[in-house]
């Protein structure tokens, strides 16, 4: 079996990716190695041409990163424990892009996510980040798939 020495997960704070992020974690302390956590902020429609009168754009945007950063603070603190060798990284953009792009760009050796496990209706509205990073990727993807209980 492949030694894995970076493994990066996406996390969207939803309990599908805390479920994929245990996992991520288990398996980042098995192999001692480096954890990548990936927030991406989906890229908010652009408002510039609508009139919003008490807040800008650009400030807009920097608020929603301040509150992904603060996120993922609490988010470390509450999952990590006492493990130490972990990257916490926020971009924005398209989910599926980003999290293959870092993935490739900071040489991870697998990805894993969760999935919602929409079908039917849903899955065609929504479409799915997990498959379309599954379908595009050229590292390796585990999908984790939230249990229904």
């Amino acid at each position: 079996m492949k030694n894995f020495s970076t493994i990066l997960v996406a996390i969207d704070f939803s309990e599908s990716s805390n479920n994929a992020f245990h996992l991520a974690l288990n398996m980042a302390h098995k192999y001692s190695a480096k954890l990548i956590m990936l927030h991406v902020i989906n890229e908010p429609v652009d408002l510039r041409g609508f009139y919003v009168p008490h807040i800008s754009f650009e400030k807009l945007e920097e608020e929603i990163e301040q509150g992904a950063q603060k996120l993922m603070e609490s988010f470390c603190r509450q999952h990590l424990g006492d493990y130490e060798n972990y990257q916490t990284l926020i971009v924005p953009g398209l989910p599926y892009e980003q999290i293959i792009q870092q993935a490739q760009e900071l040489s991870a050796d697998l990805v894993i996510l969760g999935t919602h496990g929409r079908t039917g209706l849903d899955h065609v509205l929504f479409g799915s980040t997990a498959e379309k990073v599954v379908r595009k990727s050229p590292l390796p993807v585990l999908t984790v798939r939230l249990q229904n209980d």
